[in-house]
């Protein structure tokens, strides 16, 4: 839950006025003692009021006499070269909101422009505008162009032109026979070592060498076993 901006002025309430103080006093005397203890630096804090017939200090009466003594002891020009009133702190919030303001109407009118060009390019006329929009618009267009150029450089610069692009595709169109002829080789050589059993019952023999088996013959014998129970003699004498 966001904190309610609070409104500077003057609390007319004498009870709400009141309440006020004594909370942002306390606040105010915890952040002196925040600073001093985690930076390591003298500090000090003296807080007058209707509601106190003595002021209050922070963080005692010896050590706002000693950190008074020591600014006393700076120069004039050291004392007053971070030394902001309130008028001078006004002053410095003015200055800060007139430099935002001016970055935002600055980009504000760059959006607007580019929407003018946008729809320039789509074919939309450019009536209406004046010597000011018009010279906008022609900056608009440098400004786009010269960043379009830098994109087109950079890509240049990070892909490979297109010779030597087809010099690589060259080199690997010339390697890609050779290589085909390697694999055909392994391949052939694989297929020879791998062929099956029966295929040397296929290559042609000699006449000598042909296969004779008789009736008494033992069966040829097969890696896996015999697939099929022997043959009846009835039908293969």
């Amino acid at each position: 839950m966001t904190r309610k901006k609070v409104t500077l002025a003057y609390i007319a309430n004498d009870a709400a006025r009141k309440a006020t103080f004594k909370k942002r006093k306390n606040g105010l005397m915890k952040k002196v003692s925040e600073l001093s203890t985690l930076c390591g630096i003298d500090a000090c804090a003296i807080v007058y009021s209707s509601y106190q017939a003595e002021p209050e200090v922070w963080p005692s009466t010896l050590g706002v006499h000693r950190a008074i003594a020591r600014f006393k002891n700076m120069s004039e020009m050291d004392q007053s070269k971070r030394m902001v009133n309130q008028q001078e702190f006004i002053r410095q919030r003015i200055v800060k909101a007139e430099e935002q303001l001016k970055k935002q109407l600055h980009e504000n009118r760059e959006r607007e422009i580019v929407q003018v060009m946008y729809r320039a390019l789509v074919g939309e006329g450019l009536q209406g505008l004046i010597i000011v929009d018009l010279n906008d618009l022609g900056w608009m267009l440098d400004k786009t162009g010269k960043e379009i150029e830098e994109r087109i450089k950079k890509l240049k610069k990070s892909t490979p032109s297109s010779e030597q692009a087809a010099s690589a595709e060259l080199q690997a169109d010339k390697a890609a026979p050779e290589n085909h002829a390697a694999l055909n080789d392994v391949v052939a050589v694989e297929a020879t070592q791998n062929q099956p059993w029966y295929m040397d019952l296929l290559k042609p023999r000699n006449e000598g060498d042909a296969l004779n088996l008789g009736r008494n013959d033992p069966m040829p014998s097969y890696p896996y076993g015999n697939p099929t129970p022997s043959w009846s003699d009835f039908y293969f004498p």
